[in-house]
């Protein structure tokens, strides 16, 4: 760990000089040099076992041959949405993005008609690269039916057409891209109803991969388990590209399934995994039951929600390892802080560690902006080479997010102790964490208001014991209609992937208001956790 006394709630970066800015195209290429006949890549299949394999040699000679194709059809700078979940092309797509200069919009697999429209308008993508379903999501379907209506769609590929996929291979060539260029763009939180698009650059993503990895002990020829989606920063900076860079071997899950990682953890001896507590908590629990050895794993990485110190315990008991935090999002590519291996539980269970390196963090004020004492609560803060080049064609969001002197503004309430160890202590967004997912209440509020019984609506997270929070919409009917929960259900599944979906439906009278004539949030999630509500059945 870092070694600090601090007085006020400003950690400085640590972790010695900064490295040279660095390209996906340049960590691939090193990682080729450094181990080209070790395995790189393994597909897994739905049952757990291995489909295909790349080395490191076999890797970098496909990515460079989908960048040449890509090259062929997409001008450099071009937007290009991939919407798929975790199969090999998604991620040679996105190592070849990097090699063409080619800026990927990685779009969330669950996604609807109405949610991809936006996302492909919103990035100005000329370009999606889909597969035919997943989890009986007709994901060809919706984007063919969504593409018919945006005009600058002007391909649409299957990934497992490979004829497609690299055709014009021959006439592309590959490109230079530099360190801070944009590279992907991904969704994030929004107060509109829809989330705003970060536009994130190479080096960011590689360098905050590569060191979060570093920091939770991956070793080169590392085996390890990705079941995380690629869409999120997690899937493909943390473990695609950090897990590359750092030399490991990656085993390719196309979805999480207790039952099949807890086999392949045994049958292919893994030794590092992450997974959002919920995960790991589903795997400790098949773990047990099932009897399966273990032992391989020394490794244990997690975020999305605070580890509770019986997980902690439980992965110990289950694993003989800990559970390493990381806090961060999508903005910073996403890692800022993260607990030490070494870190005693109380530690790893009660604070997000310390900064990354090359990291800045501080406590600010949320008045002026100025950094606070420490141990007192305030705004979490960050500078460091993997801040977003800022949102896409928002520039006032971009300004509101990051002031004047560099720092983003995260959102987040927390504390830093004299160590520089950070405690969240609440969100000045309304952000519901369900599982690790990251869920907006203005985007579900505004599909309930769609509907026409319904006046008014509050969408508000409540603590959940398994998932962290779930979801509850409190709502108005001034119709008189009679409302059953199966309908409404059924009216918001029409519109928003599942996930959204409110766990708790609650038909209110009127509303606890502030002077202003605000919804006050916070009291209808302590009178429903006080059991002053009636659910809808």
């Amino acid at each position: 760990m870092y070694d600090v006394a601090l007085t006020e709630s400003y950690f400085p970066a640590q972790g010695g000089p900064e490295p040279s800015p660095i390209t996906i195209g340049d960590m691939l290429r090193q990682s080729a040099k450094i181990a080209p006949d070790q395995a790189a890549l393994k597909e897994l299949t739905y049952d757990g076992a291995i489909a295909r394999c790349w080395t490191y040699a076999e890797l970098l000679a496909d990515s460079e041959r989908l960048a040449r194709a890509l090259a062929s059809r997409h001008a450099e700078g071009t937007r290009v949405a991939v919407y798929a979940n975790n199969v090999p092309e998604w991620v040679l797509l996105e190592l070849a993005c990097g090699l063409a200069g080619i800026t990927l919009v990685t779009v969330d697999p669950a996604y609807q008609k109405r949610e991809l429209k936006y996302v492909l308008e919103q990035s100005r993508s000329e370009a999606i690269y889909y597969v035919a379903d997943f989890r009986g999501n007709p994901m060809q379907d919706i984007a063919d039916a969504v593409c018919d209506e945006i005009p600058a769609i002007k391909h649409r590929i299957l990934l497992s057409d490979h004829d497609a996929l690299y055709a014009g291979e021959e006439e592309g060539a590959l490109r230079n891209p530099k360190p801070q260029d944009a590279v992907q763009l991904q969704y994030t939180s929004g107060t509109t109803g829809f989330p705003k698009g970060a536009v994130l650059h190479h080096n960011g993503l590689v360098r905050n991969g590569v060191d979060t990895m570093a920091r939770g002990g991956m070793e080169q020829g590392d085996i390890f388990i990705h079941t995380m989606p690629l869409f999120h920063t997690t899937g493909c900076a943390i473990l695609v590209l950090g897990g590359f860079g750092r030399c490991g071997t990656m085993l390719l899950a196309p979805m999480f399934d207790p039952v099949m990682i807890a086999n392949v953890i045994e049958s292919e001896r893994a030794k590092f995994i992450l997974g959002v507590p919920t995960m790991l908590v589903a795997l400790i629990d098949e773990v047990r039951r099932s009897g399966q050895d273990v032992s391989s794993t020394r490794r244990i990485m997690s975020g999305g929600a605070m580890v509770a110190p019986q997980l902690c315990r439980d992965a110990k008991d289950v694993f003989g390892a800990p559970i390493q935090i990381v806090y961060g999002q999508t903005e910073t590519s996403p890692v800022l802080t993260q607990a030490w291996y070494e870190d005693s539980d109380e530690d790893l269970t009660q604070t997000i560690g310390q900064p990354a390196a090359h990291t800045e963090i501080s406590i600010r004020d949320s008045q002026t902006n100025g950094v606070l004492p420490v141990g007192e609560q305030g705004e979490i803060c960050a500078r460091a080479y993997s801040v977003m080049l800022g949102y896409n064609d928002n520039p006032e969001a971009t300004a509101a997010a990051i002031d004047s002197e560099g720092w983003l503004h995260t959102g987040d309430l927390g504390r830093m102790d004299a160590r520089g160890y950070v405690k969240i202590t609440g969100r000045v967004k309304e952000m519901i964490i369900r599982g690790g997912e990251n869920l907006f209440p203005a985007e579900i509020e505004n599909v309930m208001l769609e509907h026409d019984a319904i006046d008014e609506v509050a969408v508000v997270g409540i603590p959940d014991d398994k998932w962290g929070e779930q979801v509850a919409c409190f709502f108005r009917n001034g119709s008189g209609q009679i409302l059953q929960a199966d309908d409404l259900k059924a009216f918001i599944r029409e519109r928003l992937s599942p996930q959204k979906t409110p766990a708790y439906w609650i038909s209110v009278s009127e509303w606890p208001l502030t002077g202003s004539g605000k919804i006050q949030k916070f009291k209808l999630a302590e009178a429903f956790e006080a059991g002053e509500f009636d659910l809808l059945s």
